[in-house]
């Protein structure tokens, strides 16, 4: 008996028992019939695949867009395809971390002035740094002073916020890191698990000064901000497809926390049951974590609907992603928030809108409309769950801008894929005040990321990354927000790369930020740029597409600048290098600049 088991063992150690799984037939088999086909508008092409990370395509099977699609894959498959896709080994685990501070650190004092909390600096996610350490005349003499590189990252969306001296700051591997302002040196590492999209927010709650940030599974986790300690977690929506893109805004003691989706891309699976996600905003307490209050952008629960050409089961109304930082309005007492299109034939009102919630209670005060019956998945592209007469997929992707105006009038300035920026009424249930058309608008903007607002005017950039045969993608354009009249455009700078090359577009997708005098943004080539307010000349223009020597020494690379925007804090200036998707250059920097 003995002797047979041993024959059988032996027999195990061939390699018919231990072949690892087949990368490249798995890609075949599950993969390239998207990847490989005729380009289609968000479907990264197999060429932009290679390019990335295998940890960042392991985490898109395993977790994120395409959990569908590989559901029947075991992690080592899902690895498999990772490593055949791009050419790459794993990452080991690292070993101790290079750049640590030493010495003790100062208490994170959330008062002091000048820093960058959050998405939007301000409750009213305004992009704007009245007290930056910097006047416009500096600008020109910018220089880069430090340079952090993450492992692994080839996209980088979690935007830096900066308080009492420090740099909190997430990564797609899922580590946070608080970093020392002046020198890029490390103070703590938190380990989330998963990818990090959001901005960090920082406040004071239950007596003691807590970091908050949402990961891609949907859960909030709250950290002791001085020395990285987790004090509570949770999960915030059970939808397999949700997450948090978009920064959780801290006010009063609670945390209000957007609720987005990637089941668009669910959808492109023919046996998904499409689609039952609802956009929402959780009010949470922030010292403890529980629950206040839940509030749906689509009011009505799914219900069955029929079922798809495959015989699936349908279901809605679902979608109304909120994928940005709400707006806080003290004055109202309210919280508006931007949502996506519908992914059903069920029509809702309150898709492509702005909602206003109460801050007390989650009760709807009023919707806003600007485009009705969007209704779009991915599947659409494929022949897959796609609703009857499809809509552009015109999201509000960023967060709505509170103003003042001249004699105490107000006004939310609201930026829609579409390309349109809106004026609408606050103190009027949304009512639209102006209207103005700067870009052709897209599935990818159009106004895509964010947009920003001194007292006078709201600078808006333009993607229309999809839109390369009809017109230059990119641009910058001034409009005053009285009146919605259009005071300047910054055209696209001239290209220094090869046509329909990887990157060589001036789309102006990334979120953008000012200061008195100065509007900061970065484009889809990599190029850094700071404009002139009152014209738009360009007066300072950093190109990030190189290697960098880092202050961690992890080997670092510039790439495009999309998603997360600038920082301007306390005379420094923060932004995010590389962006690997939507042909993109993959990058995996965050640089620091001083004069």
């Amino acid at each position: 008996m003995h002797s047979r088991i041993v024959f059988l063992a032996a027999l195990c150690l061939a390699p018919v028992c231990f072949a690892a799984p087949d990368g490249e037939a798995l890609y075949k088999q599950h993969c390239a019939t998207c990847h490989d086909g005729p380009a289609q508008p968000r479907m990264p092409p197999r060429s932009e695949l290679a390019n990335r990370a295998p940890e960042s395509i392991y985490r898109a099977l395993s977790e994120g867009a395409m959990k569908i699609q590989a559901a029947a894959l075991s992690p080592d498959e899902d690895r498999a395809i990772a490593s055949f896709l791009t050419g790459k080994a794993f990452a080991t685990a690292p070993t101790a971390t290079a750049g640590a501070c030493k010495g003790t650190p100062a208490p994170v004092r959330v008062s002091e002035a000048g820093g960058w909390n959050g998405w939007g600096n301000d409750l009213a996610n305004t992009r704007y740094q009245p007290n930056p350490g910097l006047t416009a005349a500096d600008i020109p003499n910018l220089k880069l002073k430090w340079a952090f590189a993450f492992a692994g990252d080839t996209a980088r969306s979690a935007q830096p916020a900066v308080v009492g001296g420090r740099v909190f700051v997430g990564s797609a591997s899922g580590s946070i890191y608080s970093l020392d302002a002046a020198t890029g040196c490390t103070w703590w590492k938190y380990d989330a698990g998963t990818t990090v999209r959001t901005a960090v927010s920082v406040g004071q709650a239950g007596g003691k000064t807590l970091a908050w940030f949402g990961d891609t599974k949907s859960t909030v986790h709250a950290l002791d901000a001085n020395t990285g300690q987790l004090l509570w977690k949770l999960k915030v929506e059970e939808h397999p497809a949700s997450r948090i893109t978009g920064a959780p805004t801290f006010h009063n003691g609670r945390l209000y926390v957007p609720v987005s989706s990637v089941e668009e891309a669910f959808a492109m699976q023919p046996t998904y049951e499409c689609c039952k996600f609802r956009g929402s905003v959780v009010a949470l307490d922030a010292a403890t974590g529980k629950q206040i209050w839940k509030s749906y952008s689509v009011l009505d629960p799914p219900t069955a609907i029929g079922k798809n050409d495959k015989g699936t089961q349908l279901w809605g109304p679902a979608g109304g992603a909120i994928w940005s930082a709400p707006t806080i309005d003290v004055k109202k007492n309210a919280l508006y928030a931007g949502t996506g299109n519908s992914y059903t034939g069920s029509s809702f009102n309150t898709s492509d809108a702005i909602m206003a919630f109460d801050l007390d209670t989650g009760k709807l005060l009023w919707s806003s409309q600007v485009q009705s019956k969007d209704n779009f998945t991915m599947g659409c592209g494929r022949g897959a769950n796609c609703p009857p007469d499809p809509g552009p997929d015109f999201d509000f992707g960023t967060s709505p801008i509170l103003r003042e105006l001249p004699g105490g009038k107000r006004v939310l300035l609201c930026g829609q894929k579409s390309g349109i920026m809106w004026g609408l009424d606050p103190d009027d249930r949304g009512k639209i005040l102006w209207q103005a058309k700067v870009g052709q608008g897209s599935a990818l903007g159009g106004i895509e990321w964010g947009s920003t607002a001194d007292l006078q005017n709201v600078y808006v950039p333009i993607s229309d990354l999809l839109k390369r045969g009809e017109g230059k993608p990119g641009g910058l354009h001034a409009i005053n927000i009285a009146t919605g009249e259009k005071l300047w455009t910054a055209a696209p700078p001239e290209l220094h790369c090869t046509a329909g090359a990887k990157g060589c577009t001036g789309a102006q997708s990334a979120a953008i930020s000012s200061i008195p005098g100065v509007v900061f943004s970065g484009s889809v080539d990599g190029h850094f740029r700071a404009y002139a307010a009152r014209t738009g000349a360009i007066i300072w223009d950093y190109d990030t597409v190189h290697d960098y020597e880092t202050v961690n020494g992890v080997p670092g690379k510039g790439g495009s600048l999309d998603s997360a925007g600038p920082v301007i804090a306390n005379g420094m200036v923060f932004t995010n290098s590389g962006y690997g998707m939507w042909q993109g250059l993959p990058g995996n920097v965050l640089l620091a600049f001083s004069k």
